[in-house]
């Protein structure tokens, strides 16, 4: 597959000495995305509504906010992967020590986001939303860029590097339980949006937050050790040619790219969809249950048909079966919030494939950098498909406010025209039927790294960490 551009660059990787990889590992890092997406959540299925309803910002300025901010974090992410990648490691590793550091702001701004001051008029809570959105997207860079970087320094083991991915999908899916299911009930009052319980909620989710990221800190374990990077012009160059030339990272960025403003678009729309089109917050509440529950039946999946068929083969499958069942939902108009909740279930047991073995793709990237550059650089290489994630959170951003604008959405009306539910419920179907097609295209005729391709770069990374 290629020599290392500069052999002199090869960086030692090695396993240190402490306890054996196991489940304490596997819980910590769960942790440290459940602690994550509390927030996460939280903001993309809220925060747009919170907006327009209780802040009173039209739909359009709301997009453009999200975009702006997506894309400001996107490039934050590079810079602090970056920085990250060139920073020697502590005794407690290279990535643990950001998570504890930058998890109290991170969420102290979180909640920030849903104050309600009164007296205050529509110029102040504009700004008030601008600078605390984008100042928490930023601190959440800071947070999530070791966090994902640190799967690949807690083993070199692909197994077990599957392993941490499904665990980490199962840390994502109980914030995603806690968050669709029990937000609903909390936040919403007679299908309305209420601004006090709203704050209540993110006050909760914060402290949750704060104590998920003690644990993943807690009880995670670097065992691959590597050095920090030097900061000089011939290691950078070799990056950017090692980037442009990692065709598995290319396909992968536009792949998350994609999945991401999907994910978002649908977060975003799914509020309106069901308060409004179906005029049933219960029926949301059940639909959050379900994205759970199908991601919790697929992960103990995962690992023996990975192991049979690899990452590729099963995620084009589970994207096959999402996109058949939300291009028949766009033709079922006439179903009520369960029903729909009922075949969409079978969309989210499809895209579960996809979401839980995601970040053993990232892994599989980082080392593919590696073998044809011959540096260690997980932080840069994770900041760069986070950076793709963060791209497609603004392109939803964008499109998302923009969309239910342009369906003629009015915030604060007790009926939305029969025109603008119709076109509520197309943006809900039709569109993500259309971009899970295009993920799937993209990753059966372009990610090159199947089954057989993967197990040739891990045997021949192998024979060169032993030499």
């Amino acid at each position: 597959m290629g020599e290392p551009l500069k052999k002199e660059a090869v960086v030692d990787v090695k396993s240190t000495t402490t306890q054996p990889f196991g489940l304490k590992d596997k819980i910590g890092y769960l942790m440290g995305d459940f602690g994550n997406d509390f927030f996460f959540f939280l903001v993309s299925s809220y925060l747009m509504v919170f907006y327009t309803d209780i802040f009173g910002i039209s739909a359009a300025t709301v997009g453009a906010l999200f975009m702006f901010a997506r894309l400001w974090d996107a490039f934050a992410d590079v810079t602090w992967g970056r920085f990250i990648d060139t920073r020697p490691a502590s005794k407690h590793g290279k990535f643990k020590p950001w998570i504890f550091r930058m998890s109290f702001p991170l969420v102290i701004t979180g909640v920030l986001m849903f104050v309600t001051i009164p007296g205050m008029g529509d110029g102040f809570y504009l700004a008030w939303a601008f600078v605390t959105y984008i100042v928490w997207g930023t601190l959440y860079s800071t947070v999530n860029i070791p966090y994902g970087s640190m799967a690949s320094v807690i083993t070199d083991k692909p197994e077990e590097r599957t392993s941490l991915s499904t665990w980490r999908t199962a840390g994502s899916m109980l914030a995603s339980l806690i968050i669709n299911a029990g937000a609903p009930l909390i936040v919403m009052v007679d299908n309305k949006l209420d601004a006090n319980r709203m704050f209540m909620a993110a006050c909760i989710f914060g402290v949750l937050s704060i104590c998920c990221y003690m644990a993943c800190y807690k009880m995670s374990t670097e065992r691959i050790a590597a050095p920090a990077q030097a900061k000089d012009n011939s290691n950078f160059k070799a990056t950017v040619k090692g980037l442009m030339k990692n065709k598995p990272l290319l396909w992968l960025l536009v792949s998350a790219l994609l999945l991401m403003t999907n994910v978002m678009f649908i977060g975003a729309v799914n509020i309106y969809l069901f308060k409004d089109y179906f005029e049933s917050t219960a029926a949301l509440s059940v639909y959050g249950v379900v994205s759970s529950v199908a991601a919790f039946v697929v992960m103990p999946l995962i690992a023996p048909l990975v192991k049979k068929f690899g990452k590729k083969e099963i995620s084009s499958f589970g994207l096959a079966l999402a996109a058949i069942a939300y291009f028949a939902l766009f033709f079922m108009k006439d179903l009520s919030g369960m029903g729909f909740v009922a075949v969409a279930a079978v969309g989210l047991f499809g895209t579960a494939f996809f979401n839980t073995v995601v970040w053993a793709f990232v892994t599989d990237v980082i080392d593919y950098h590696e073998l044809l550059t011959g540096l260690r650089e997980d932080g840069t290489v994770y900041s760069i498909y986070s950076f793709s994630r963060k791209v497609g959170q603004a392109v939803a951003g964008g499109i998302g406010g923009a969309a239910i604008a342009a369906v003629g959405y009015q915030a604060g009306a007790a009926q939305q025209a029969e025109s603008t539910l119709n076109g509520i419920h197309t943006l809900g179907t039709l569109v993500p039927a259309i971009v899970y097609t295009l993920i799937l295209l993209v990753l059966v005729f372009l990610y090159p790294l199947n089954k057989k391709r993967t197990q040739e770069m891990n045997a021949e990374l192998a024979a060169r960490r032993n030499k």
